[in-house]
C-alpha cells in the first residue's frame, strides 16, 4: 500500500534520454528564481494592511517571525533537494520517504497550489498594467478587462496573453527563462531598494511610537469565515500587543510563498548537492531583509493608523507629496509579478512532469522536447488551461487555497526528513538539516498553527480537492503507476 521509490531509482529515472531534463542552472540562477517568485504583491500590499489592523510598527517583527517559520521549512527542503535532485519538489521527496499514496496526495496538492497561484498572479499583474495604462490615457474595453469589470461575462485578455507568452518561454528552455527572470528581478529589486532609500528621507521617529501598540481583542468571527482554531479551541486572535505580532506573522507569511518552487528545478541544476541549499536559503534571506526594511520605512513615513490598506507604499509617498514614487511602485509591482507568474508555472509543469514519468498521470506527458530538453507537453497543456482560468476568474476566493496548499507541503517535507533519517540513515546527504528531530518537529508545529488560522471555508474546499485526488489515484494512478507495473 505504501510502496516507496528509492533515491537511487529516482535518480536513474532522470538519466533516461527521452525523460531527461537539461542541466543548465547555477546557484545564482536558483537564488534569482527564488527572489523572483517571493517578491510579489505582498511587499507592496500586506505591509500596510497588517500594520494598520494587527501589529503597528512591530510589523517588522512579524516579518521576522514569518521568515523564521519559512526558514525551518527551507532547511528541510534543502536536505531533500540536495539528496534527491529530481523534479517534483515535495512530491518526489514524499515518494522516497512516505510512500506512493502520500506522494500522490502532495502532488495533487501542488498541482492545485501552483495552478491557482499562477492564475491569481496573472490577474493581479493585469490589474497593475491596466492602472499604468490609465495613467497615460489608454483604457481597455470593459469586456476585455476581466469578469469583475464587465456586465455579465468578461474576459481578462491581458492575463490570458501573459500566461501564453510565459508558456512559450518555458518551452524554449530553462536558461532563457533564467535570463528573462534575472533581468526582471534586477528591475524589481532596484525599484524596491529605491523606494527604501527614498523613503528613509521621510521617516519621522514619532511615527514609531508606540512600536508595539496596546493589545485589543479581534472581532469574533463566526461560521465559514472564522479561523478553524477559533472553532476548535475557542481561541480568538489578538490585534496589536505581543500576541498581535504572531497573529500578523500568520498573515504576512503569505508574502513568502514561493521559495519552495526553487526545489522543483533540482533536476535542471548543474550541481544540485551544492547549489540547491544556497538557492533556497539565499533567496529566503534576501527577501526577509527587504521585507523588514520596507515595513520599517512605510510605518516610519506615515503613522500606522493612517496607512492605506490597498496601496500603502504608494499612498505613503503621495501623503508626503511625492507621487512620482507611487508610479514607480506600480511599475515595479507590474514588472515583478511577471517573474512570479512564470516561476509558479515552471513549478507546476515540473511536478506534473514528475508524476507522469512515474505513471501516476498519463506517460504521454513525460516526454521532453528533442531539442530544448524541456517538458513541453505538460507545459503547453497547463499553460493553455491556466491562461483560460486567468481570463475568466476573479482572484478573491481562490487565493487562500494557495496558502493552505503550501503549508501542507511544508508539513509533508518536514515529516519526510524525519522518516528518511530513520529508514536510510547512511544515505549520502550533501546538506543535512540541523538539530533533527527538533527542527523538523518545530517546522510541522509552526506550519500547522498557521493552517489553523485559515478560515473554515478554505479547509472545506481543500478537503474537497483532496477527496477528488484520492478518487483519481485509486481509479487511475495506483494501477498505472510505474512501481505497480514493475511489481507485476
Amino acid at each position: 500500500m505504501f510502496r516507496t521509490k528509492s533515491v537511487e531509482q529516482s535518480i536513474r529515472d532522470t538519466e533516461e534520454p527521452e525523460h531527461a531534463l537539461k542541466k543548465s542552472l547555477s546557484a545564482l540562477d536558483l537564488t534569482v528564481f527564488g527572489v523572483g517568485v517571493i517578491i510579489g504583491t505582498g511587499i507592496f500590499v500586506l505591509t500596510g494592511k497588517v500594520a494598520k489592523e494587527t501589529a503597528g510598527p512591530a510589523t517588522a517583527l512579524a516579518f521576522v517571525a514569518a521568515g523564521v517559520v519559512c526558514a525551518l521549512a527551507a532547511l528541510c527542503y534543502a536536505e531533500f533537494a540536495s539528496t534527491v535532485p529530481v523534479a517534483g519538489s515535495a512530491y518526489t521527496f514524499a515518494y522516497t520517504a512516505l510512500g506512493e499514496p502520500v506522494a500522490w496526495i502532495i502532488g495533487w496538492d501542488l498541482v492545485l497550489e501552483f495552478a491557482l497561484g499562477t492564475a491569481v498572479v496573472a490577474v493581479g499583474w493585469s490589474g497593475y498594467v491596466r492602472s499604468l495604462m490609465d495613467n497615460v490615457g489608454w483604457t481597455m474595453p470593459e469586456a476585455l478587462s476581466g469578469p469583475d469589470a464587465a456586465e455579465g461575462v468578461g474576459f481578462d485578455v491581458l492575463a490570458f496573453a501573459l500566461v501564453l507568452v510565459l508558456t512559450v518561454i518555458l518551452v524554449v528552455g530553462m536558461k532563457l527563462s533564467a535570463r528573462v527572470t534575472s533581468v526582471v528581478v534586477a528591475i524589481k529589486v532596484a525599484v524596491v531598494l529605491m523606494v527604501i532609500i527614498a523613503g528613509l528621507f521621510f521617516v519621522k521617529a514619532e511615527n514609531y511610537r508606540p512600536f508595539i501598540p496596546p493589545a485589543e481583542q479581534q472581532p469574533a468571527g463566526s461560521g465559514w469565515d472564522a479561523p478553524l482554531v477559533q472553532l476548535m479551541f475557542g481561541y480568538e486572535p489578538t490585534n496589536f500587543g505581543v500576541m498581535g505580532i504572531f497573529t500578523a506573522a500568520s498573515i504576512v507569511f503569505f508574502a513568502f510563498l514561493g521559495f519552495d518552487v526553487v526545489a522543483t528545478a533540482a533536476e535542471e541544476t548543474k550541481v544540485p548537492q551544492r547549489d540547491m541549499p544556497r538557492g533556497i536559503l539565499g533567496s529566503l534571506l534576501i527577501c526577509t531583509v527587504l521585507y523588514v526594511a520596507v515595513s520599517l520605512v512605510v510605518t516610519g513615513m506615515q503613522h500606522y493608523s493612517e496607512l492605506s490598506v490597498s496601496a500603502p507604499l504608494a499612498d505613503a509617498f503621495k501623503a508626503t507629496g511625492h507621487p512620482f514614487y507611487a508610479g514607480l511602485i506600480s511599475f515595479g509591482a507590474a514588472v515583478g509579478l511577471t517573474t512570479v507568474c512564470m516561476i509558479l508555472l515552471l513549478g507546476q509543469t515540473r511536478v506534473f512532469f514528475a508524476m507522469s514519468r512515474d505513471g501516476l498521470l498519463p506517460r504521454f506527458f513525460s516526454k521532453t522536447h528533442p531539442r530544448f530538453r524541456t517538458p513541453y507537453r505538460p507545459t503547453i497543456l497547463l499553460g493553455v488551461v491556466i491562461a483560460v482560468i486567468a481570463g475568466f476568474t476573479s482572484i478573491e476566493e481562490l487565493a487562500t487555497l494557495v496558502n493552505i496548499g503550501t503549508l501542507f507541503a511544508f508539513v509533508v517535507v518536514a515529516l519526510g526528513v524525519l522518516v528518511l533519517r530513520r529508514t536510510q540513515p547512511d544515505l549520502p546527504r550533501a546538506f543535512r538539516t540541523p538539530w533533527v528531530p527538533l527542527l523538523p518537529i518545530l517546522s510541522v508545529a509552526a506550519s500547522v498553527w498557521l493552517m489553523l488560522n485559515l478560515p473554515v471555508e478554505t479547509w472545506v474546499r481543500f478537503g474537497a480537492w483532496m477527496a477528488l485526488g484520492v478518487i483519481v489515484y485509486f481509479v487511475y494512478g495506483r494501477s498505472h503507476s510505474r512501481m505497480a507495473r514493475e511489481g507485476r
